[in-house]
């Protein structure tokens, strides 16, 4: 082990012993000590599972339908994505916790989760970068952090593609997508993010967001990257909101 990584390594261990690192699903120290979450609360995650949709990743009841029966109504821009887990109370608490109440430290879990599930597919989409879901800049200044960016920064760590965030731009602030029907949803995302023509030798991106609802965001997305030159968007995220 070269000296950096020791002095790494230590630096590690001493945060540790200092600050104990807490579980993202139940918020106490997580057990057994080392862990960044307790071996418990793994087994509480409700992971997607086949048969999923083959364009948003979402899980379904139909073994024999090949799209969620919103990927059918609406139809996507976007290849196809993956999401990590169902979006169900746990994981409501576990991402307010991130994104308002100063927990960022969460997401380093959650990339990791991702990295071991969904590692030999991301491998195959065989993307040039990681793009981060852009948050408004007055909405960065609230926060700190913008929580997408963190999670593709961690994915990134195991996957070694690059992040980029000067491709995609939040343009507009937009009003609270919560009681939205899915065509408000996007007709309110419509014209709030922009994107820079693809440079670089860029062609395929995978998007990072933490929850997917409805895909309106992910689509508004999609729409400007493939204006700006990008001959592929996936997409990956924590959670997505299960079949009703």
């Amino acid at each position: 082990m070269k000296n950096t990584e020791k002095i790494k390594a230590f630096g590690e261990v001493l945060k540790n012993s200092l600050y104990p690192l807490r579980c993202p699903v139940c918020g106490e120290i997580a057990e057994p000590a080392g862990n960044r979450i307790c071996a418990g609360c793994v087994r509480k995650l409700d992971f997607v599972k086949e048969p999923a949709c083959l364009k948003c990743g979402r899980g379904m009841t139909n073994e024999t339908a090949e799209l969620c029966y919103d990927c059918t109504v609406r139809p996507k821009s976007f290849d196809y994505g993956f999401p990590l887990l169902n979006y169900d109370d746990l994981m409501r608490e576990s991402m307010s916790q991130i994104k308002y109440r100063s927990r960022p430290e969460y997401i380093e879990v959650y990339a990791r989760l991702i990295a071991l599930k969904h590692g030999e597919r991301i491998r195959k989409m065989q993307a040039d970068a990681l793009v981060p879901v852009p948050v408004h800049p007055s909405r960065l200044r609230e926060r700190g952090y913008n929580q997408a960016e963190l999670l593709a920064r961690g994915i990134a760590e195991y996957t070694g593609l690059p992040v980029r965030t000067d491709i995609l731009f939040r343009t507009r602030k937009t009003v609270a997508q919560k009681k939205l029907t899915p065509e408000e949803r996007l007709k309110n995302l419509t014209g709030a993010f922009s994107a820079f023509p693809l440079q670089d030798g860029i062609k395929s991106v995978i998007l990072a967001d933490d929850i997917y609802t409805t895909g309106s965001t992910v689509e508004a997305c999609t729409r400007v990257l493939r204006k700006a030159g990008a001959e592929h968007v996936f997409y990956l995220s924590i959670c997505i909101v299960p079949e009703a």
